[in-house]
């Protein structure tokens, strides 16, 4: 098992070669004597800077086994060394030590350059000296067993690399050699017993001689003697180091792109890559992404000269619990215009430096504990490479070596900056993706209620949860608005698509609602208007507006429910678009969803829709919730619709936990669209707080009805509001003998306001209008507007109620 590495300087790792001058003495105390010029070019060392310190000083890792054993024993011995260069590089050289004879102050040792030499006989040589010479100078290893596979002879390049003599192995088995040759001893015995040749290629291993970590390809071949007998086998090894390392190349940069970028989140992609880093090539692996990327947010470009602020996002390391780490994850660090890092960032190129380069030796003296753990964790190699994506810096990847013996190599460098490449796309897409998810979600929290309103009518109580998957966030969208009479409205509704589209088409929807609500539609007229705006938005922006397919139609889609609850009546009239149906928990705490016609989802167009009235007993909760809810892709609608009856049953006193009890039984834990619930519990408004009068068309009646009012205001306290009260329903109660129809009715309410309304049997909508001065009416809509807080007008079955409120006393 040879070691075939070039001759090179005293800069590469790797190298092996010794000038033919290299001399070192060493007493018996192991400490140098006299050292050659060759000592001198091949480490940087002055004879006066060596001469009297300990050898093990020079040693950049321990001597290999086998050396150790002949030194201990004053035996002759050779073997691969790793040295320690001035600058503090690793050399290896391939030496041997020889014991002198003993002086007084004991034994000696002479070690000097491995070289081979041949005696020649004399004269010209012969073909078989040729042939053993050819044997023994080949540049792999090759050595011969015999029947019982036990050791005959080998060439130089296998004593070597066995850390043996051919005299210390002849008559013993490999696994004699040593133990860890078992499976090889097995498979020569294979050979011998089947006479067939063996090819196998073996993991990097390290051989007894040796220092670095190699991949073998070995093949063993039968020796027959002309009869066909096996007589032996020869064992040949090849150094296939550096066409395993390719391989490992290709399969890490493979493994790469299946598993960097498997999702849209900025800190799991840094994560992929540290991983795929250190299981592929590297020891210790760090990911610092600029402050702005980590955030999600655009890349602010690298200062030219100044210093650059990386949040570590990722690190990964092949001892346990990165103890490499000087900055925890998610800290920030500074690194300066001078600074290694600093500079990969200016220039977008990756760089492969050793801890010996000047400039990384300038970076390592400024901080006395960052040199520290270079020296506790035998730091040697380092590979800088930029993460950039579309021309633009995100952040930076430091590999580090310090377990493996071999420094980076060019190839290495090129395979590290094709990862971050590939882990840099993954990094903008995701922060892309978190930012327009996050100008989304504020666009769509900006647009629904920042807090419900309180109405007598009904306790509330919701949850909104933005979708957890990779679609963006959706058009969810709910909304409470009071109406005149003490009613209240409950709307949710749902438009199709995800992003920023459907969070601003929902926004106009929602608008458009409240705008209806505010005219006081019936719940199947209202949606039939929200249908028809549907259908105009969608006509008037057209699917390229939105990069859809050309010729696709109603994508402007949307379901909603509206319902309005009657406290008075504790009826509560509803219609749906397409959307779910709203479940129904009854104060004894049985579940059922309400019989409410499903409809046409809204952007249809042309179909209509059909309003239901429930009767509603006071302690009822009324549930509404958008499909997010119930469909799951590990379930069905009706699994759905089951789980979410099981968690609405024998629901507790508190609306709150009620919504925390849906939450944990029915929502998976990573919903892939947008959530809303919204819970109503019923109440109902008592008798004594309501009072209705049938009034004729008689105007002489108009005082009476304004003592009325008058008495039943002192009756429930409420003497300050008399004066303003009596005014409006003189009015009110006027204009509807004068310009209205029977029947005629005048109803106080009293709940969060004090509600003052008059009911006739005309549909003509009353107009508030500047009275001029010689005009003889038109200043009674105009008192009423002055007086209450708010006022409309409404279209019943009947006719039309005109309303206002005014705010209780304190």
């Amino acid at each position: 098992m040879g070691n075939q590495s070039d001759v090179s300087g005293a800069a590469e790792d790797a190298g092996t070669g010794v000038p033919e001058d290299f001399a070192v003495v060493i007493d018996a105390g192991l400490r140098i004597m006299a050292w050659s010029a060759g000592a001198r070019a091949l480490l940087g060392h002055a004879s006066d800077d060596v001469v009297g310190l300990p050898a093990a000083e020079l040693l950049a890792a321990d001597l290999p086994p086998s050396a150790r054993r002949h030194l201990s024993a004053g035996e002759p011995w050779t073997s691969d060394v790793a040295l320690r260069h001035r600058d503090g590089d690793r050399v290896l050289a391939q030496l041997c030590g020889t014991p002198l004879p003993a002086g007084e102050a004991g034994s000696l040792w002479l070690v000097t350059g491995a070289a081979a030499t041949y005696a020649s006989g004399p004269g010209e040589a012969d073909a078989a000296q040729l042939w053993d010479r050819a044997l023994a100078q080949l540049p792999l290893s090759v050595a011969v067993y015999d029947r019982r596979a036990r050791f005959v002879a080998c060439n130089q390049v296998m004593s070597r690399a066995m850390g043996m003599t051919s005299d210390e192995m002849k008559g013993l088995t490999l696994t004699e050699i040593q133990a860890s040759h078992e499976p090889m001893d097995l498979l020569q015995r294979e050979v011998m017993r089947t006479g067939d040749a063996i090819h196998s290629e073996q993991e990097p291993g390290r051989a007894p001689g040796e220092l670095q970590d190699h991949a073998w390809s070995v093949y063993l071949t039968p020796l027959k003697d002309p009869g066909g007998s096996v007589q032996g086998l020869s064992a040949l090894v090849i150094d296939t180091t550096e066409q395993y390392w390719a391989r490992r190349r290709l399969e890490v940069l493979n493994e790469a792109s299946t598993r960097i970028g498997s999702t849209l989140d900025v800190t799991r992609t840094a994560e992929e890559l540290a991983e795929v880093a250190v299981s592929g090539f590297a020891d210790y692996v760090v990911v610092d992404l600029l402050e702005s990327v980590a955030r999600g947010e655009e890349p602010e470009p690298v200062p030219p000269t100044g210093p650059v602020v990386l949040s570590r996002c990722a690190h990964a390391s092949v001892l346990p619990g990165c103890p490499e780490a000087a900055v925890p994850v998610g800290e920030t660090a500074t690194r300066p215009a001078h600074s290694p890092a600093a500079r990969a960032l200016r220039t977008g190129r990756g760089t492969r430096l050793r801890m010996g380069d000047p400039v990384l030796r300038e970076w390592l003296a400024e901080s006395p504990a960052r040199g520290e753990a270079v020296r506790q964790f035998g730091m040697h190699s380092v590979l800088l490479v930029p993460l950039r994506a579309r021309g633009i810096t995100l952040g930076l990847a430091y590999l580090v070596r310090h377990r493996t013996p071999e420094a980076f190599t060019d190839d290495d460098l090129l395979l590290a900056e094709e990862m971050a490449a590939r882990a840099a796309v993954s990094v903008d897409n995701a922060r892309r993706y978190t930012q327009e998810r996050r100008t989304a979600l504020a666009l769509q929290r900006s647009l629904l209620p920042e807090r419900l309103p309180a109405p007598a009518a009904v306790d509330l109580a919701h949850r909104y949860l933005p979708a957890g998957s990779a679609s963006g966030v959706g058009g969810d969208w709910f909304d409470v608005i009071p109406l005149s009479g003490g009613r209240v409205a409950l709307v949710v509704g749902d438009v199709v698509g995800h992003g920023i589209h459907a969070s601003a088409t929902m926004g106009r929807l929602r608008t458009a609602v409240r705008t209806l609500a505010d005219v006081d539609l019936a719940p199947d007229e209202l949606l039939t208007q929200l249908d028809d705006l549907v259908v105009r938005l969608d006509r008037q922006e057209g699917p390229d507006a939105r990069g859809l397919p050309s010729g696709a139609s109603g994508e402007v889609g949307a379901t909603c429910l509206y319902a309005v609850y009657d406290p008075v009546s504790c009826t509560c009239r509803m219609a749906r678009a397409g959307h779910p149906p709203p479940a129904l928990v009854a104060p004894d705490g049985t579940v059922r969803y309400l019989d409410v016609p499903a409809g046409p989802p809204l952007g249809v167009g042309g179909l209509p829709f059909e309003a239901v009235e429930v009767e509603l007993d006071e302690g009822s909760v009324l549930a509404l919730y958008t499909d997010g809810l119930i469909e799951a892709a590990d379930h069905d609608i009706d699994r759905g619709l089951g789980l979410l009856r099981d968690a609405l049953a024998h629901p507790p006193s508190r609306l709150e936990d009620l919504c925390d009890q849906v939450v944990r039984k029915v929502i998976p834990a990573a919903p892939a669209d947008d959530i809303v619930l919204l819970l109503a519990r019923t109440s109902a408004l008592d008798a004594d707080r309501v009072h209705t009068w049938r009034l004729p068309t008689d105007p002489a009646l108009v005082a009476g009805a304004r003592r009325e009012a008058g008495e039943q205001l002192a009756a429930w306290g409420l003497d300050e509001l008399a004066f303003a009260t009596e005014l409006i329903v003189s009015e009110l109660v006027t204009n509807a003998i004068r310009y209205g129809s029977a029947p005629i009715e005048l109803r106080l309410l009293r709940g969060d306001t004090l509600v003052c309304e008059v009911s006739d049997g005309s549909s003509t909508a009353p107009h508030l209008r500047r009275a001029r001065s010689f005009d003889e009416g038109g200043r009674g809509l105009l008192l009423v507007a002055q007086l209450a807080e708010r006022w409309g007008s409404r279209q019943t079955a009947t006719g039309k109620t005109i309303w206002a409120e005014l705010p209780l006393p304190d």
